[in-house]
């Protein structure tokens, strides 16, 4: 299984160590502390909000996602604040570009 792939479908995978019990990122086929090889799990795509800014009519955060991964992404529906629990609703890859588009879960 590849990170890139899954994500062209729109799937968004975390590789995660069984020996150590972390999620590796970024995403990689061996461990990053016990160099083993991980094993790949669908995110649960749900965290909160660490910050957020506008640019134009945009908004963008940078969420906590799986207790332990930092993604940036865009917000697309929800009013943004620190703390506020977001989901990723859409990704994938544009222009050799990762993205994580977001929603606020009210």
């Amino acid at each position: 299984m590849n990170f890139e792939t899954e994500l062209k479908k729109g799937k968004f995978l975390v590789s995660e160590c069984p020996f150590c019990k972390i999620i590796v990122w970024p995403p990689s086929d061996f461990c990053n502390r016990c160099l083993k090889e991980n094993s790949w799990k669908e995110c649960s795509c749900e965290g909160k909000i660490l910050e957020f800014s506008k640019k134009e009519n945009t908004i963008f955060c940078v969420a906590e996602i799986e207790k332990s991964l930092k993604i940036l992404g865009e917000i697309i529906s929800g009013t943004p604040e620190i703390g506020k629990k977001i989901k990723v609703v859409d990704c994938g890859i544009t222009n050799n570009n990762y993205f994580f588009k977001m929603a606020i879960i009210e």
